[in-house]
């Protein structure tokens, strides 16, 4: 308090001064009425000056017990520049405590004036705080269940699994038992090591609109396939007996196939695509024998290659809980991109193997490569880093969106490495929980 050189000379000088007085004092009274008299005079002063100062610090103990500006105490000498030091700093403290006052009100007012729901809870899932918007979505209330623990007041068994898993890297999509007519958006943002932050969005709207939008593709694609399976079966016919037919007929004639033919895959794709998307599970889930499903789309690759290329398989027997029919479907367009972007005579490798206690499908190839900002964005639908090669592939660029979809439903990632002219390594993961058995030596082909 008295950290300053001024401010302690100006304590301890006027003490000094006064002793200095007083015994001047009791020396002319000594010296005139003899020297016991000025002895009782000093003694009794010195008294006078000590319960002085222990009236001082009764009431600078009582003061420190509920520190206030408008109950400081005042006093003289020293004792004044004490008091005044402690006024200054009690009113710094008071305006910074208002301060914080102030910018935790306006905080908090803002929070609240967000379209989205936040809860701030500890490590245990309690409640600390929450904005009116949380209040709705989830039916609690800060007065009532401040403290509490969230998963006890939402029993939602989606909403209770998510917490509990502590998986929080994809948001949570549930509709809450309180508002069964709505769908939510749920996010758990960890911010320190010991408190979350819950955020909660009303994405009912976009929901309806993306299930129109899926509707609207399922129905159309649909419809075009019958009209274009009929169109495919004469111009197929008519091709087979086009012995009578110029060149030049027959040359246009097999164009409108191949066109008519890649509009049915696109249609093909597009309801595969509704499909993924319709469910959030698969429907059939069975064991899948990875080093057999390799095998069967290393057969399918060398098809699609006619002999342009160096196919090699290298597994283990590894064994896979999931949609057999859906992993075929998205090994396969792994492997038929690696065949359409690979030059002849390149080598595509074929693998199943155990990886981060999981299971991988790899596809490696020595092709034209990706480049790393385009990695991003390969699994969006029609996303073409080359859309010239990509018509002479005959690619309908829905094949990675496929892929996406169907790792998303049996929890798995794409990872995706890769080095422009030098090729790509496409690597389908599965976690462990998907994984049934290992074993068996890799085997080479």
């Amino acid at each position: 308090m008295l950290s300053d050189p001024g401010g302690r000379y100006r304590v301890v000088l006027p003490a000094i001064a006064r002793v200095a007085v007083l015994g001047a004092v009791c020396a002319a009274v000594g010296w005139v009425f003899g020297a016991r008299v000025g002895l009782w005079v000093g003694v009794t002063c010195l008294g006078v000056l000590y319960l002085g100062q222990l009236v001082y610090l009764a009431a600078l103990g009582n003061w420190l017990e509920r520190p206030s500006l408008a109950t400081i105490p005042n006093g003289i000498g020293a004792w004044s520049e004490v008091f005044t030091r402690l006024y200054r700093q009690q009113r710094a403290s008071e305006i910074a405590q208002q301060r914080l006052i102030d910018n935790e009100q306006r905080f908090r007012r803002t929070i609240s004036a967000l379209p989205d729901g936040i809860i701030l809870i500890d490590a245990s899932f309690q409640i600390e705080w929450c904005n009116p918007v949380a209040e709705r979505h989830l039916a609690v209330s800060l007065r009532r269940d401040q403290g509490l623990r969230l998963t006890n007041l939402v029993r939602d068994p989606a909403f209770v699994a998510y917490m509990g898993a502590g998986r929080f890297e994809q948001p949570l999509l549930f509709s809450p038992l309180t508002l069964p007519a709505a769908t939510l958006s749920l996010t758990v943002v960890e911010f320190e090591p010991a408190r979350s932050i819950v955020i909660t969005r009303d994405v009912t709207q976009s929901e309806r609109v993306d299930a129109m939008r899926r509707d609207f593709v399922a129905n159309v694609s649909h419809e075009l396939r019958t009209p274009l399976t009929v169109i495919k079966g004469f111009l197929e016919s008519m091709i087979d007996g086009g012995a009578d037919l110029d060149s030049t007929r027959l040359h246009h004639l097999n164009l409108m196939y191949e066109q008519a033919d890649r509009m049915h895959r696109l249609v093909e794709d597009l309801l595969t695509l509704s499909r993924l998307e319709s469910q959030e599970s698969p429907g059939l889930e069975e064991e899948v024998d990875a080093a057999q499903l390799v095998a069967e789309v290393a057969d399918e690759a060398r098809t699609l290659s006619a002999g342009r290329h160096r196919i090699g398989v290298e597994v283990e027997k590894l064994r896979l809980r999931g949609s057999r029919d859906e992993l075929r479907s998205a090994y396969g367009n792994l492997v038929s991109n690696a065949v359409r972007y690979t030059p002849a005579g390149g080598q595509i490798t074929l693998r199943s193997v155990g990886q981060d206690g999981g299971v991988a499908l790899q596809v490696e190839d020595t092709g034209i490569g990706v480049a790393p900002e385009h990695i991003p964005r390969l699994t969006e639908r029609f996303y073409r880093v080359d859309k010239s090669r990509s018509r002479e592939t005959g690619g309908t660029g829905l094949g990675l969106a496929i892929v996406k979809h169907v790792l998303i439903r049996h929890q798995g990632r794409l990872d995706v490495q890769s080095e422009v002219g030098h090729g790509s390594v496409f690597s389908a993961w599965f976690p462990p929980e998907r994984r049934l058995a290992s074993s068996g030596e890799r085997e080479a082909a």
